[in-house]
C-alpha cells in the first residue's frame, strides 16, 4: 500500500474555503466567537507548521535526551492547560498536577514502547512523541473534566463534605464521594468512544496508519493498544492529580481554600 497523497497548495486553499461553513454559521447565529474561531485556527496552523519543521530534526537525530526533553515540554504545556481550563489557580496546582502527569504519562508511554511495541530503543522519537502526544492529548481532556468537576462539586456541595466529617469520616473518606463522581464524568467520554469505535467512527491513529500504507489489521492492533494506554494514563493522572492537589487545597482544619479558584462562586 502506498502512503497518503500529498496535499498541494490548491488543496490547502480549498480546505480554507471549507472553513467558511462554521464561520458563516457563527456569524448568522451571532454566537460572538468569530474572533476566537479565526485566531484558534490560525494559531493551530502556525503551531503545526513550526512543529512539523522541528520534528523533522528531532526524528532525524533521534537523541534520547532531546526526545525526553520535548516530551517534558509537552507534559508541562498539558499540565498548565488542565489547570487553566479547570478554573483553578496555577500557583497552587502547577507542581502537583505536573508531577501527576509526569508519573502517569512516562509510565504508560515507556510501558507501551517496551512491552507492547517491543522497541529496542524505548525512547525512539517517533514512538515517544507520537504515542506520547496521543496519550497526553486524550488524558488532558479527561483531566480537565475530572479535576475541574472534583473541586467545583466540592465547592458547590461543601455542606455534604462537612456532614461526612461530622459523622466521623476522615478527610479522604469524606472526599471519596466527590472523587467517584468526578471519575465517572471524566471516563465516560473515553468509554463511549471505545464502545462505538469502528462502527460510528474510524479513529485518528488507525486512519493515519492506513493512509500511511499500513495493513488495516496492523492499524487496528495499534488502535486497540493506544486506546487502552489512553484509558490507563487517564485513570493514573486523575488519581494522582486529585491525591497530590488535595494536600494544597485545604486548611489545617479541613476547610477548602477558596483562593484555589480563579473565579468566585
Amino acid at each position: 500500500m502506498n502512503g497518503a497523497t500529498d496535499l498541494s497548495a490548491f488543496s490547502m486553499f480549498m480546505c480554507a474555503i471549507l472553513l467558511l461553513v462554521p464561520l458563516i454559521a457563527v456569524w448568522y447565529f451571532k454566537l460572538g466567537i468569530t474572533k476566537n474561531l479565526v485566531t484558534s485556527t490560525l494559531r493551530m496552523a502556525v503551531q503545526l507548521v513550526l512543529i512539523g519543521f522541528f520534528l523533522e530534526y528531532v526524528f532525524k537525530f533521534n537523541n534520547w535526551f532531546l526526545n525526553l526533553l520535548w516530551f517534558l515540554v509537552m507534559i508541562n504545556a498539558a499540565s498548565f492547560s488542565v489547570i487553566k481550563n479547570s478554573g483553578l489557580r496555577i500557583k497552587q496546582f502547577a507542581l502537583p498536577v505536573l508531577l501527576s502527569f509526569i508519573i502517569a504519562n512516562f509510565f504508560v508511554v515507556l510501558y507501551f514502547n517496551y512491552f507492547i511495541a517491543q522497541l529496542d530503543f524505548i525512547l525512539d522519537a517517533k514512538y515517544m512523541i507520537a504515542i506520547g502526544g496521543m496519550v497526553l492529548g486524550n488524558s488532558l481532556r479527561s483531566n480537565v473534566i475530572g479535576l475541574g468537576d472534583f473541586y467545583k462539586s466540592l465547592r458547590r456541595d461543601e455542606q455534604l463534605y462537612f456532614y461526612k466529617l461530622a459523622l466521623g469520616a476522615t478527610k479522604y473518606e469524606a472526599l471519596l464521594h466527590f472523587a467517584k463522581k468526578s471519575f465517572v464524568a471524566a471516563l465516560n467520554p473515553t468509554i463511549a468512544t471505545m464502545a462505538t469505535m469502528g462502527i460510528v467512527s474510524l479513529p485518528g491513529m488507525m486512519t493515519g496508519q492506513i493512509l500511511g500504507g499500513s495493513v488495516p489489521l496492523v492499524a487496528i492492533k495499534y488502535q486497540i493498544a493506544i486506546m487502552i494506554a489512553i484509558l490507563a494514563s487517564t485513570v493514573l493522572s486523575i488519581s494522582l492529580g486529585i491525591l497530590f492537589t488535595v494536600g494544597y487545597s485545604f486548611h489545617k482544619n479541613g476547610i477548602l481554600k477558596k483562593e484555589i479558584f480563579r473565579t468566585n462562586p
